[in-house]
């Protein structure tokens, strides 16, 4: 797919979307048949409750493997990254998956803002200010997947 080679973490997001989109309004799968290939991959997959496709977590885990890769190979990256830990850290703190990587952790920031401007619901300017990092460290991510 084109736009995991131009942008992965956009499409991890917009897997992430497609997912919550079809079990909201699972109908909608008859739509298109990009739509259904992926209705059937989350029934094959059994994660019409919660959960990602394999899709979604195969280019995670490319992501990470990179992100580990820039954490030992480049100084500006992991500063970058070492400013960026405590909010992650709180974040992952308020999940039932303290655990997770820095990676989906940035991700799943960026789609909780997503949905919160959907709902229109304000924003901090601290929220706004991770967000800022956390998205910067995603395009840097992408755009050095998309040179390999």
């Amino acid at each position: 797919m084109i736009l995991k080679k131009n942008n992965i973490a956009e499409y991890i997001l917009y897997l992430w979307q497609i997912e919550d989109y079809l079990r909201a309004f699972p109908q909608q799968a008859e739509v298109n048949q990009e739509l259904q290939d992926l209705s059937n991959m989350m029934h094959q997959e059994n994660i019409l409750e919660h959960g990602h496709l394999q899709l979604a977590n195969n280019a995670l885990a490319e992501l990470e493997d990179l992100h580990n890769d820039l954490l030992d190979q480049e100084a500006t990256y992991r500063a970058a990254m070492i400013r960026l830990t405590p909010a992650l850290n709180l974040l992952k703190a308020k999940t039932d998956r303290p655990t997770m990587s820095d990676v989906e952790a940035c991700l799943i920031l960026l789609y909780q803002i997503m949905l919160l401007n959907l709902k229109k619901s304000p924003i901090s300017s601290e929220t706004q200010q991770v967000q800022q990092q956390a998205t910067q460290v995603l395009q840097y991510l992408s755009k050095t997947y998309k040179e390999q």
